[in-house]
């Protein structure tokens, strides 16, 4: 077994997420779903997906693409590209799934997987949380989980 081609496995393609998602509610699996750039993984991440995880069976990170990171943070970013920021997410044990979008915001991603519950950082409230009327109005909740102060992607590149 190579184990890096495990981690590999759960980077799926936008194709799969019907069946995923069908093979998690015939298991009535509890789906948490998040999103972000994820550019460089530090503390405050790690922290934020173990909570998302103690909140469900599953955790499904949305991930925004190379081009849509820059058209939201600037012609610098990404530092790393989708390859690696996809991998270094999917090598976590908190972490089932890992799909790329190229929108700005997840908003159709969030439609089609449909998640139980949709999470986002302590620097959201809920009503500016992209996703949260629909996942609400589907019979889902949406979580705000504490931001920890001092550890931000933006803030170790400026540190830089």
């Amino acid at each position: 077994m190579c184990f890096f081609k495990e981690i590999q496995k759960k980077i799926i393609d936008r194709k799969q997420i019907s069946n995923w998602k069908l093979n998690c509610e015939k298991k009535n699996q509890t789906v948490v779903f998040t999103n972000g750039c994820f550019d460089i993984l530090h503390y405050g991440h790690i922290n934020y997906l173990a909570a998302a995880k103690d909140l469900g069976n599953k955790l499904i990170i949305g991930l925004n693409s190379d081009d849509s990171v820059k058209r939201l943070k600037g012609e610098e970013r990404p530092i790393n590209d989708i390859n690696a920021r996809a991998t270094m997410l999917a090598s976590l044990s908190m972490v089932d799934v890992v799909v790329v979008f190229k929108e700005n915001t997840p908003e159709n991603l969030i439609k089609e997987i449909m998640p139980n519950v949709l999470v986002k950082g302590g620097d959201y409230c809920i009503a500016d949380i992209v996703g949260a009327d629909f996942v609400i109005e589907n019979g889902g909740i949406v979580k705000v989980i504490p931001y920890i102060n001092g550890f931000s992607s933006t803030s170790l590149i400026k540190k830089l």
